[in-house]
């Protein structure tokens, strides 16, 4: 398997357990009885991100974060599979950008700052990079 698709895989399984994390703590926090419910704001006054701990909702921040990155990292890894423009400088981004991003997390959750946003431009940079390559 290309090094690009393993790390995309992996970048799923990321997905996963930030969603299992975030699930987690917020039922602990707020209860099955809000996160099981059909979330219809007269019920709820306001959205369960804003009820939840400062650090929970930093989890939800983060996952939604990982749901916009990790479109644009699926489509360069697509566009260099499909093109057949892998190269080793391709898979070593594909790499960086997971390990940013499985950086990031913690650096989200801990309000890292600035180094949550400098985390994040790393595996922004290294995305756009595998686009770039894909076309030349």
């Amino acid at each position: 398997m290309a090094p690009e698709l393993q790390a995309l895989a992996y970048a799923g399984l990321l997905q996963g357990a930030q969603f299992g994390w975030l699930s987690l703590r917020a039922n602990m926090e707020l209860g099955f009885g809000k996160t099981l419910s059909p979330r219809d704001p007269q019920r709820l006054g306001r959205p369960l991100e804003e009820q939840a701990s400062v650090r929970t909702g930093r989890l939800y921040r983060a996952l939604n974060n990982h749901f916009e990155g990790l479109i644009l990292f699926t489509l360069a890894v697509v566009v260099l599979i499909l093109g057949d423009k892998t190269t080793g400088l391709s898979g070593l981004l594909a790499w960086t950008y997971l390990g940013a991003r499985i950086v990031y997390v913690p650096a989200y959750f801990f309000g890292l700052r600035p180094w949550r946003s400098l985390i994040w431009l790393v595996g922004f940079l290294a995305t756009i990079g595998m686009i770039g390559l894909a076309l030349v």
